[in-house]
């Protein structure tokens, strides 16, 4: 009864935890914005945005986890809004769902290092607009990225082959950290 949303990082999450008995609508590259305005999923045949598909779904937890692929938008609080919507979006499908808020996960200290706007500062911004938002929407907000970080809050070096998507090992800890750490656990 539980739904995944996000982009590649949520897709590998789904392929390679051993999670069983849940559901994900993710795409490669996907925005807070194009959760609306994209059709990137196919449910019965029908190519639809992942806003349409959640309503043809019944659920009563909602993991999301996006912006890794926003942290180049000149507008940080632009990103905060958008997902506001998929909040909004959400209850007014299923009122009584839960709504986890999963943070943002760093990546390695090598990937911080090139330069671009993929960097643990932006990060760690996002994940603060992330907090708030929580905290606004009252939804629950779990600190993933706690799991996967070294002492300096970087993504541990061991746990990418890109320094920015977890290998198998490290879903693994990531499923673990949600069932531990969500308000009713969950079922794998």
């Amino acid at each position: 009864d539980a739904i995944f949303v996000g982009d590649s990082r949520t897709e590998g999450f789904m392929l390679y935890s051993g999670l069983k008995g849940s559901r994900s609508f993710t795409t490669v590259g996907l925005t807070v914005s194009e959760v609306f305005n994209k059709k990137t999923v196919t449910v019965n045949g029908q190519k639809m945005t992942i806003s349409d598909a959640l309503a043809t779904q019944s659920f009563s937890k909602v993991y999301i986890m996006l912006g890794i692929n926003e942290l180049g938008w000149v507008y940080p609080e632009e990103y905060q809004k958008q997902y506001g919507k998929i909040i909004d979006r959400i209850r007014e499908i299923n009122p009584d769902a839960q709504i986890y808020i999963q943070s943002i996960l760093p990546v390695s200290a090598k990937k911080d290092a090139e330069g671009t706007y993929i960097n643990n500062e932006r990060i760690r911004l996002y994940n603060d607009l992330l907090l708030e938002l929580a905290e606004e929407k009252d939804v629950a907000y779990v600190n993933v990225a706690e799991a996967v970080s070294d002492e300096s809050g970087n993504l541990m070096e061991d746990a990418s082959f890109d320094g920015e998507h977890l290998v198998p090992e490290y879903c693994k800890i990531w499923l673990d950290y949600l069932k531990t750490h969500t308000i009713e656990g969950m079922n794998a």
